[in-house]
Protein backbone atom coordinates (compact mmCIF):
# COMPACT_ATOMS: atom_id res chain seq x y z
CA UNK A 1 0.00 0.00 0.00
CA UNK A 2 2.73 2.27 1.12
CA UNK A 3 4.40 1.59 -2.16
CA UNK A 4 1.10 2.65 -4.68
CA UNK A 5 0.78 5.67 -2.64
CA UNK A 6 4.28 6.95 -2.79
CA UNK A 7 3.61 6.15 -7.18
CA UNK A 8 0.59 8.23 -7.05
CA UNK A 9 2.27 10.95 -5.20
CA UNK A 10 4.92 11.08 -7.45
CA UNK A 11 2.50 10.81 -10.39
CA UNK A 12 0.74 13.79 -8.93
CA UNK A 13 3.85 16.03 -8.34
CA UNK A 14 4.95 15.33 -11.85
CA UNK A 15 1.31 16.73 -13.34
CA UNK A 16 1.63 19.56 -11.20
CA UNK A 17 4.94 20.69 -12.14
CA UNK A 18 3.87 20.29 -15.91
CA UNK A 19 0.99 22.32 -15.21
CA UNK A 20 2.66 24.78 -13.33
CA UNK A 21 4.14 26.82 -15.90
CA UNK A 22 0.60 27.77 -17.26
CA UNK A 23 -0.91 28.43 -14.24
CA UNK A 24 1.81 30.93 -13.67
CA UNK A 25 1.66 32.59 -16.90
CA UNK A 26 -2.12 32.72 -16.65
CA UNK A 27 -1.77 34.29 -13.10
CA UNK A 28 0.32 36.71 -13.84
CA UNK A 29 -0.51 37.71 -17.77
CA UNK A 30 -0.41 41.55 -18.23
CA UNK A 31 -3.91 43.19 -19.72
CA UNK A 32 -5.10 45.20 -21.81
CA UNK A 33 -7.34 48.40 -21.04
CA UNK A 34 -9.98 49.76 -22.97
CA UNK A 35 -12.37 53.07 -22.34
CA UNK A 36 -15.23 52.69 -24.33
CA UNK A 37 -18.32 54.72 -23.97
CA UNK A 38 -17.63 58.15 -26.07
CA UNK A 39 -18.16 57.36 -30.09
CA UNK A 40 -20.86 55.32 -31.27
CA UNK A 41 -18.85 53.81 -33.99
CA UNK A 42 -17.55 51.69 -31.77
CA UNK A 43 -19.90 49.07 -31.73
CA UNK A 44 -21.45 47.55 -28.75
CA UNK A 45 -20.20 46.39 -25.33
CA UNK A 46 -20.69 42.70 -25.92
CA UNK A 47 -19.04 43.47 -29.55
CA UNK A 48 -16.02 44.82 -27.60
CA UNK A 49 -15.66 42.28 -25.06
CA UNK A 50 -16.15 39.21 -27.56
CA UNK A 51 -13.31 41.09 -29.74
CA UNK A 52 -11.10 38.91 -27.29
CA UNK A 53 -8.81 41.99 -26.89
CA UNK A 54 -9.06 43.33 -23.56
CA UNK A 55 -9.20 42.15 -19.92
CA UNK A 56 -10.51 45.12 -18.45
CA UNK A 57 -13.42 47.75 -20.26
CA UNK A 58 -14.34 51.52 -18.80
CA UNK A 59 -17.24 52.41 -19.35
CA UNK A 60 -17.30 56.38 -19.84
CA UNK A 61 -18.06 58.88 -18.64
CA UNK A 62 -20.09 59.80 -15.42
CA UNK A 63 -19.05 63.43 -16.66
CA UNK A 64 -20.97 65.32 -14.25
CA UNK A 65 -21.47 65.04 -10.32
CA UNK A 66 -20.53 66.68 -7.00
CA UNK A 67 -21.33 70.04 -6.06
CA UNK A 68 -25.03 69.39 -6.04
CA UNK A 69 -25.72 68.54 -9.33
CA UNK A 70 -27.35 65.93 -10.35
CA UNK A 71 -24.89 63.24 -11.49
CA UNK A 72 -25.40 62.39 -15.02
CA UNK A 73 -23.09 59.92 -17.71
CA UNK A 74 -22.40 60.29 -20.81
CA UNK A 75 -22.06 57.80 -23.60
CA UNK A 76 -22.26 59.89 -26.64
CA UNK A 77 -24.35 58.45 -29.61
CA UNK A 78 -24.76 54.81 -27.48
CA UNK A 79 -27.83 55.69 -25.75
CA UNK A 80 -30.14 58.63 -23.97
CA UNK A 81 -29.61 58.63 -20.30
CA UNK A 82 -32.14 60.68 -19.61
CA UNK A 83 -34.90 58.38 -21.00
CA UNK A 84 -33.06 55.40 -19.29
CA UNK A 85 -31.86 54.57 -22.61
CA UNK A 86 -28.55 53.20 -21.35
CA UNK A 87 -30.48 50.53 -18.76
CA UNK A 88 -29.82 48.23 -22.15
CA UNK A 89 -26.54 47.72 -21.65
CA UNK A 90 -27.34 46.19 -18.11
CA UNK A 91 -27.48 42.29 -19.72
CA UNK A 92 -24.24 43.63 -22.25
CA UNK A 93 -22.35 44.12 -18.92
CA UNK A 94 -23.14 40.59 -17.48
CA UNK A 95 -21.98 39.14 -20.86
CA UNK A 96 -18.90 40.93 -20.57
CA UNK A 97 -18.19 39.80 -16.98
CA UNK A 98 -19.32 36.16 -17.86
CA UNK A 99 -16.17 35.98 -20.05
CA UNK A 100 -14.19 36.90 -16.98
CA UNK A 101 -13.77 40.68 -18.05
CA UNK A 102 -13.89 43.43 -15.32
CA UNK A 103 -16.06 46.72 -16.55
CA UNK A 104 -15.35 49.42 -14.41
CA UNK A 105 -17.24 52.97 -14.22
CA UNK A 106 -14.99 55.89 -15.48
CA UNK A 107 -15.70 58.89 -14.09
CA UNK A 108 -14.94 62.34 -15.01
CA UNK A 109 -13.13 62.70 -18.55
CA UNK A 110 -11.88 65.72 -20.56
CA UNK A 111 -15.04 67.18 -20.50
CA UNK A 112 -18.39 67.52 -18.75
CA UNK A 113 -18.76 69.45 -15.39
CA UNK A 114 -17.71 67.81 -12.04
CA UNK A 115 -15.99 68.84 -8.83
CA UNK A 116 -16.05 68.06 -5.39
CA UNK A 117 -16.91 70.69 -2.84
CA UNK A 118 -15.44 68.97 0.37
CA UNK A 119 -15.10 65.59 1.70
CA UNK A 120 -18.87 65.60 2.61
CA UNK A 121 -19.46 65.99 -1.27
CA UNK A 122 -17.08 63.75 -2.12
CA UNK A 123 -18.98 60.61 0.13
CA UNK A 124 -22.33 61.64 -1.01
CA UNK A 125 -21.13 60.94 -4.57
CA UNK A 126 -19.47 57.53 -3.75
CA UNK A 127 -22.99 56.51 -2.08
CA UNK A 128 -24.66 57.25 -5.39
CA UNK A 129 -21.81 55.64 -7.44
CA UNK A 130 -22.75 52.46 -4.64
CA UNK A 131 -26.45 52.68 -5.17
CA UNK A 132 -26.57 53.26 -9.02
CA UNK A 133 -23.46 51.50 -10.34
CA UNK A 134 -22.50 49.12 -7.93
CA UNK A 135 -24.00 46.45 -5.22
CA UNK A 136 -26.43 49.13 -3.71
CA UNK A 137 -29.68 49.91 -4.77
CA UNK A 138 -31.30 52.73 -6.19
CA UNK A 139 -34.94 52.93 -8.57
CA UNK A 140 -32.96 55.29 -11.18
CA UNK A 141 -29.89 53.45 -11.61
CA UNK A 142 -28.97 54.59 -15.45
CA UNK A 143 -26.90 50.99 -16.60
CA UNK A 144 -29.64 49.17 -15.11
CA UNK A 145 -29.24 46.04 -12.77
CA UNK A 146 -25.94 45.11 -13.89
CA UNK A 147 -23.43 45.31 -11.10
CA UNK A 148 -19.88 46.98 -12.52
CA UNK A 149 -16.64 45.54 -10.85
CA UNK A 150 -15.34 49.01 -9.80
CA UNK A 151 -14.64 53.16 -10.72
CA UNK A 152 -11.66 54.30 -12.68
CA UNK A 153 -10.90 58.34 -12.02
CA UNK A 154 -9.86 59.96 -14.89
CA UNK A 155 -10.29 63.39 -13.07
CA UNK A 156 -8.95 66.08 -15.37
CA UNK A 157 -10.28 68.91 -13.54
CA UNK A 158 -11.85 70.15 -10.22
CA UNK A 159 -10.60 70.22 -7.44
CA UNK A 160 -8.69 67.13 -5.54
CA UNK A 161 -10.78 66.11 -2.96
CA UNK A 162 -10.18 62.40 -4.70
CA UNK A 163 -9.31 61.00 -1.23
CA UNK A 164 -12.26 60.75 0.50
CA UNK A 165 -14.29 59.37 -2.69
CA UNK A 166 -11.48 56.49 -2.83
CA UNK A 167 -11.94 55.72 1.19
CA UNK A 168 -15.91 55.69 0.93
CA UNK A 169 -16.27 53.38 -1.89
CA UNK A 170 -13.36 51.32 -0.53
CA UNK A 171 -15.62 50.63 2.54
CA UNK A 172 -18.11 49.51 0.67
CA UNK A 173 -15.86 45.99 -0.49
CA UNK A 174 -16.27 42.79 1.51
CA UNK A 175 -15.19 39.57 1.67
CA UNK A 176 -17.13 38.52 -1.25
CA UNK A 177 -16.48 41.26 -3.55
CA UNK A 178 -14.35 44.33 -3.94
CA UNK A 179 -14.79 47.50 -4.99
CA UNK A 180 -11.78 47.63 -7.94
CA UNK A 181 -10.42 51.38 -7.93
CA UNK A 182 -8.64 52.67 -11.16
CA UNK A 183 -6.81 55.86 -11.75
CA UNK A 184 -6.07 57.58 -14.95
CA UNK A 185 -3.67 60.15 -13.65
CA UNK A 186 -1.52 61.82 -16.12
CA UNK A 187 2.39 61.29 -16.49
CA UNK A 188 3.59 64.68 -14.79
CA UNK A 189 4.36 63.45 -11.64
CA UNK A 190 2.99 63.77 -9.05
CA UNK A 191 -0.80 64.45 -10.61
CA UNK A 192 -1.82 67.39 -9.01
CA UNK A 193 -5.79 66.37 -9.28
CA UNK A 194 -5.53 62.32 -7.66
CA UNK A 195 -2.24 62.23 -5.62
CA UNK A 196 -4.14 62.60 -2.55
CA UNK A 197 -6.22 59.62 -3.80
CA UNK A 198 -3.26 57.75 -4.81
CA UNK A 199 -1.45 57.99 -1.96
CA UNK A 200 -4.23 56.65 0.12
CA UNK A 201 -2.95 52.92 -1.38
CA UNK A 202 -6.19 51.93 -2.06
CA UNK A 203 -5.81 51.67 -5.98
CA UNK A 204 -5.49 48.60 -7.80
CA UNK A 205 -4.43 49.75 -11.38
CA UNK A 206 -3.00 52.77 -12.26
CA UNK A 207 -3.01 53.78 -16.22
CA UNK A 208 -0.90 56.57 -16.67
CA UNK A 209 -1.15 58.41 -19.81
CA UNK A 210 1.37 58.85 -21.37
CA UNK A 211 0.69 61.10 -24.14
CA UNK A 212 -0.65 65.23 -24.57
CA UNK A 213 2.66 65.12 -22.00
CA UNK A 214 5.57 65.56 -24.24
CA UNK A 215 7.65 65.85 -20.88
CA UNK A 216 6.83 62.17 -19.72
CA UNK A 217 5.51 60.36 -23.03
CA UNK A 218 7.75 57.76 -25.11
CA UNK A 219 10.18 59.58 -27.41
CA UNK A 220 12.55 56.89 -30.18
CA UNK A 221 14.64 60.40 -29.92
CA UNK A 222 15.02 60.80 -25.89
CA UNK A 223 13.55 57.40 -24.06
CA UNK A 224 14.54 58.69 -20.95
CA UNK A 225 11.99 60.79 -20.82
CA UNK A 226 9.40 57.85 -20.41
CA UNK A 227 11.73 55.65 -18.28
CA UNK A 228 12.23 58.57 -15.65
CA UNK A 229 8.50 59.02 -15.05
CA UNK A 230 7.84 55.29 -15.19
CA UNK A 231 10.14 54.58 -12.50
CA UNK A 232 8.46 57.52 -10.72
CA UNK A 233 5.23 56.22 -10.82
CA UNK A 234 6.12 53.04 -9.88
CA UNK A 235 7.18 54.18 -6.34
CA UNK A 236 3.96 54.78 -5.30
CA UNK A 237 1.52 52.04 -3.14
CA UNK A 238 -0.51 50.39 -5.54
CA UNK A 239 -1.09 47.21 -7.03
CA UNK A 240 -0.45 47.61 -10.73
CA UNK A 241 0.77 50.04 -13.26
CA UNK A 242 -0.29 50.21 -16.74
CA UNK A 243 1.28 52.14 -19.59
CA UNK A 244 -1.53 54.68 -20.71
CA UNK A 245 -1.59 55.22 -24.65
CA UNK A 246 -3.51 56.68 -27.59
CA UNK A 247 -4.62 53.66 -30.32
CA UNK A 248 -3.83 55.76 -33.07
CA UNK A 249 -2.06 58.61 -33.99
CA UNK A 250 -5.65 60.65 -34.04
CA UNK A 251 -6.93 59.49 -30.16
CA UNK A 252 -3.98 62.28 -28.87
CA UNK A 253 -2.62 65.46 -30.17
CA UNK A 254 0.73 63.75 -28.71
CA UNK A 255 2.36 60.36 -27.62
CA UNK A 256 1.29 57.75 -29.96
CA UNK A 257 3.68 54.85 -30.01
CA UNK A 258 4.17 52.80 -33.25
CA UNK A 259 3.33 49.51 -32.64
CA UNK A 260 7.28 48.36 -33.21
CA UNK A 261 8.58 50.40 -31.23
CA UNK A 262 6.30 49.69 -28.01
CA UNK A 263 7.00 46.14 -28.41
CA UNK A 264 10.84 46.54 -29.17
CA UNK A 265 11.42 49.28 -27.03
CA UNK A 266 8.46 50.49 -24.36
CA UNK A 267 7.69 46.70 -23.17
CA UNK A 268 11.02 44.80 -22.87
CA UNK A 269 11.71 47.85 -20.45
CA UNK A 270 8.38 48.28 -18.72
CA UNK A 271 7.77 44.34 -17.84
CA UNK A 272 11.09 44.51 -15.52
CA UNK A 273 8.95 46.02 -13.24
CA UNK A 274 7.06 43.54 -10.74
CA UNK A 275 4.47 46.01 -10.67
CA UNK A 276 3.52 45.67 -14.36
CA UNK A 277 -0.05 45.34 -14.72
CA UNK A 278 -0.13 45.86 -19.05
CA UNK A 279 -1.36 48.22 -21.37
CA UNK A 280 -4.38 50.58 -21.20
CA UNK A 281 -5.45 51.81 -24.57
CA UNK A 282 -7.71 55.19 -25.68
CA UNK A 283 -10.23 54.21 -27.14
CA UNK A 284 -11.60 51.79 -28.26
CA UNK A 285 -13.25 52.87 -31.76
CA UNK A 286 -9.40 54.08 -32.62
CA UNK A 287 -8.85 50.36 -31.92
CA UNK A 288 -10.75 49.18 -34.18
CA UNK A 289 -9.14 51.28 -36.98
CA UNK A 290 -5.97 50.53 -36.35
CA UNK A 291 -5.88 47.22 -34.88
CA UNK A 292 -3.07 48.56 -32.46
CA UNK A 293 -4.00 46.11 -29.30
CA UNK A 294 -3.72 43.09 -32.04
CA UNK A 295 -0.39 44.44 -32.81
CA UNK A 296 1.02 44.11 -29.45
CA UNK A 297 -1.16 41.76 -27.90
CA UNK A 298 1.09 38.83 -27.97
CA UNK A 299 4.34 40.99 -26.55
CA UNK A 300 2.47 42.29 -23.59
Amino acid sequence: MAALITKFCSQALIIFLLILPSLVSKSCAASIVVYWGQNGGEGTLTDTCASGRYEIVNIAFLSQFGNGQTPLINLADHCDPASNGCQRFSNEVRNCQNQGIKVLLSIGGAGGSYTLSDEDDARRVADYIWNNFLGGQSNSRPLGDAVLDGVDFDIEMGVPHYDALARKLSEYSTSSRKVLLSAAPQCPFPDQLLNGALTTGLFDYVWVQFYNNPQCEYSSSNFDTFKNSWNQWNNIDARFFFVGLPASQAAAGSGYVPSNDMINQVLPFVKMSGKYGGVMLYDRFQDIQTGYSTQIQGSI
